[in-house]
């Protein structure tokens, strides 16, 4: 009898990807399918299933939700004849969601009535985050009942924080009631590049030690010793840290308040279900580099000839958050850098934004390959390596081609088997 397929779904707030695998020695992508710009229409559709590649534009009249993305991606893929793996709900094993936020969650966790529980009050702690996902598991379970899902949680990785980093100076009553503490995410990515980059390296992941950088429309840095989390640049929510497309960053706590005095009232986008204040709204929606330059996308950004003083501006705004991190990590690594690795859309694509941030730490052994890093990574390999040849023991630069509905896939088999009764 074949062995059953994996399903590895990743939701966000305008975009559902689903990847079908099997598995032999790691997993094997049978399928990819993703819907983007439900939120921002018209919503396209592309489909993937070896050199077999189909792209569309949908009625947004039909997709609202991720949830009626995640059907209509669903029912594309059994409907392919010549995806023969997967024809239907029998042919799965798992349903993996990659879900934001999982509170005091360390690992990976079976779906039942206690952990959708549980999971279903952690949307109050983050509503803008989680609500897609969690919106799809209960669609799994009301209509995929013989499928077992396990949620893959991004802040997993991130239970190693010690107390010192994680705890907030506030009244930690007050702390501990609301659980108000650093999470962190872009865990499962973060536990991909880890993997990827040990191997790369020769080195066990537990004597491993790197900073890494998640960078894209949500963009994140890490500092990870030994194998271990022990620094990371977002908090209670994604929305500290790192500035992002349209989020705003660190900022001082109170300027919210002078930015509007409705702040603390529900923003027009609330809803009986997301329950999302005017400064949450204006922090993670309209913020970042959009409201600077008009775009999202960062390419038009990273130029070297930029069309604005806006657009210099948010570029110069994000290299020195990143750079300050950078500096931030290397000493709380007590200098014992194996690499600095460079992953996310971003991260993966700009080299200018790699060639500035890397120039600019050459003080702290940082140095680069020019040409290596103009032609970015190698397909088919997960990690690159652009370090200048001549740069000694210093830090590698890398690149890291990071795929979260892998390390899903990869986990899942890992940890719970070929099967759910296995």
């Amino acid at each position: 009898m074949p062995l059953k397929s994996i399903l590895a779904v990743n939701a966000g707030s305008s975009s559902v990807k689903l990847t079908f695998y099997t598995y032999e020695k790691h997993p094997q992508v049978i399928a990819n399918a993703q819907i983007s710009g439900i939120t921002a229409p018209p919503p396209t559709l592309k489909y993937s299933r070896g050199s077999n590649k189909h792209t569309e534009e949908l009625d947004e009249s039909s997709l609202s939700t991720p949830q009626d993305a995640f059907k209509l991606l669903l029912q594309r893929c059994f409907a392919d004849r010549e995806l023969s793996e997967v024809a239907g709900t029998d042919d799965l094993a798992y349903i993996c969601h990659r879900v934001v936020h999982g509170g005091e969650f360390n690992s990976a966790v079976k779906i039942n009535d206690e952990t959708y529980h549980h999971l279903e009050e952690l949307e109050d702690l983050a509503p803008l985050h989680n609500f897609s996902a969690l919106e799809i598991i209960r669609s799994c379970r009301d209509e995929l009942p013989s499928v077992t899902s396990i949620t893959f949680f991004d802040s997993a990785f991130h239970q190693t924080l010690p107390d010192h980093v994680k705890t907030y100076p506030i009244n930690q009553d007050v702390a501990k009631a609301h659980k108000l503490r650093k999470y962190g995410f872009h865990g499962i990515s973060y536990s991909y590049i880890l993997r990827s980059v040990a191997e790369f390296l020769k080195k066990p992941t537990e004597q491993t030690n790197i900073i890494a950088m998640h960078i894209g429309s949500g963009a994140s840095m890490c500092a990870i010793q030994d194998g271990k989390s022990v620094d990371t640049t977002m908090g209670l929510t994604p929305l500290a840290g790192l500035p992002g497309a349209t989020r705003s960053g660190d900022i001082d706590p109170s300027l919210v308040f002078h930015y509007t005095s409705e702040a603390g009232k529900l923003s027009p986008a609330s809803t009986k279900e997301m329950h999302i204040s005017t400064a949450e709204e204006i922090l993670n929606k309209k913020s970042g580099w959009k409201v600077l330059t008009g775009t999202t996308d960062f390419s038009q950004i990273a130029v070297e000839n930029p069309p604005s003083p806006e657009h210099k501006l948010a570029f110069d705004i994000v290299t020195d958050r990143m750079l300050g991190y950078l500096g931030n990590y290397f000493l709380k690594l007590g200098g014992q850098v194996d690499a600095v690795v460079f992953a996310g859309g971003i991260g993966e694509k700009s080299a200018l934004l790699r060639k500035t941030l890397v120039e600019k730490c050459a003080c702290i052994g940082f140095a680069l390959d020019p040409k290596a890093n103009e032609k970015g990574p190698v397909d088919g390999q997960p990690v690159t390596d652009i370090s200048s040849k001549g740069n000694g023991n210093g830090p590698r630069v890398l690149i890291c081609q990071t795929d979260e509905q892998y390390e899903m896939a990869y986990n899942c088999f890992a940890d719970f088997g070929t099967s759910p009764s296995s």
